[in-house]
Order: structure tokens, then sequence, then C-alpha cells
């Protein structure tokens, strides 16, 4: 699967799938030391918001869970069109009531948003686009948990995992939500983890994301 530019809702793999891929990099990335680094934070993570990706620079993405099996999706990487797109572009039209409107309003008046997708009864949805509009960031910011291939490469380029087998097999995991606790251990215990406030860093991660409750 390949995200096109700009981006289109059936890009997109259901929302559980892209949260549990999402969610293994924010796993196997926690630490003690980056939780304590509030909105100075990057990299992939899970806090109060949802899923966070930040990159200091080019790139930052929150997936968040609405309940009643429904997602929203907003963020912006410096590919995007759509802010400065003329005649404006109301990245929220047409989008349902249950959107988090106070924060996505809030980052529109501070020109932070690039696009917004939500998913609902299985199905991702945005604004309409205008035609010529070449790219919302879509495919820059989310092609690292979209395209399988880019998934893994990015997994497997993670300090605590020792190989792209090692990767494919927690990535097989994660998407079945069956990431145990004993997994995560051996995987920490492989990259020689000892730093007890590292290990339960990892362990809170898990937790939050959810990818050890089989579904």
């Amino acid at each position: 699967m390949a995200i096109e530019r700009p981006g289109r809702p059936e890009d997109l793999p259901a929302a559980e799938l892209l949260w549990a891929r999402w969610s293994l990099a924010a796993v196997l990335e926690a630490t003690e030391e980056a939780e304590t680094l509030g909105i100075h934070r990057t990299g992939t993570w899970i806090d109060g918001q949802g899923l966070r990706l930040d990159d200091c620079g080019c790139t930052w993405w929150t997936l968040a869970p609405m309940g009643q099996g429904r997602y929203v999706l907003y963020g912006e990487d410096e590919s995007s069109g759509v802010k400065w797109h003329e005649p404006a572009i109301d990245m929220l039209a047409q989008g349902p009531d249950w959107l988090p409107y106070e924060r996505l309003r809030g980052l529109l008046e501070g020109w932070e948003l690039g696009c917004v997708y939500w998913y609902e009864e299985g199905t991702w949805a945005r604004a309409p686009y205008p035609d010529g509009l070449k790219d919302d960031g879509l495919d820059c910011g989310m092609s690292r948990f979209v395209v399988p291939e880019e998934a893994l490469r990015m997994l497997a380029g993670l300090e605590l995992v020792p190989s792209r087998d090692r990767a494919a097999e927690l990535l097989a995991a994660a998407e079945a939500y069956r990431l145990t606790v004993p997994d995560l251990e051996a995987v920490l215990d492989a990259a020689d983890v000892h730093a007890a406030g590292d290990r339960q860093a990892a362990l809170r991660a898990l937790e939050q994301t959810g990818l050890s409750s089989a579904r």
C-alpha cells in the first residue's frame, strides 16, 4: 500500500492497524528520560493525547482514539501545501461532531496544522481538497506506518531491535495485539537494557498502547 500525493482516505489502513504499528515504535523508543521532556519531546511516544510523532523539524502527528471505534489523525509535514493554499482549504469541512474541535481549531489559529483525517465505522475520511493541490503531507508523515516495508525498515533501525527478522516478529505480534510483557522483557534483556527506569517506561508504554489485549 502506498500513499498518494495528496493523500486519500483509502490510502490509510484500518485505524487499529495504524495504531498497532505506531504503538510498537512508541514502546520500543520509550525511556525514562524521554518521559520527562514534556513539550520538548521528540521521536515516537504515547501520552494523554494519543500516539505522537515529532522529529523536531519537518513533521509532527497525533493519532487519537475518540471512543466507539473512532480515531482522528492530524498533524503536519513540511511538504503539505494545504495551509498555504489560496483560496483557503477548510480542513474541518464535513467533519463529524465528535472531532476534538477545540484542539484542532487552536492548531489552525496557530498555523500549525497541515491535514486532518478521521475514522469511523471502519472508514477514513477527510475534508474535500481542490483540484491542483499537490500534497497534504500524509505520505511523508505516515508512510513509515502505512507501508509495511517502510514499517519494517523503521523498526529494524531502532536500537532495541537486532535484526529485520526480529522486527517482523514484533510487528506481527503488535498487529495481532498479542505483544506481551514477557515478549517486551525478552527484547530488553537481549538488548542489555539494565536501567530500571527505562524498563519501566517501556512497560508503561506497552500498557497504554493496549498491544497486549488480543482482539
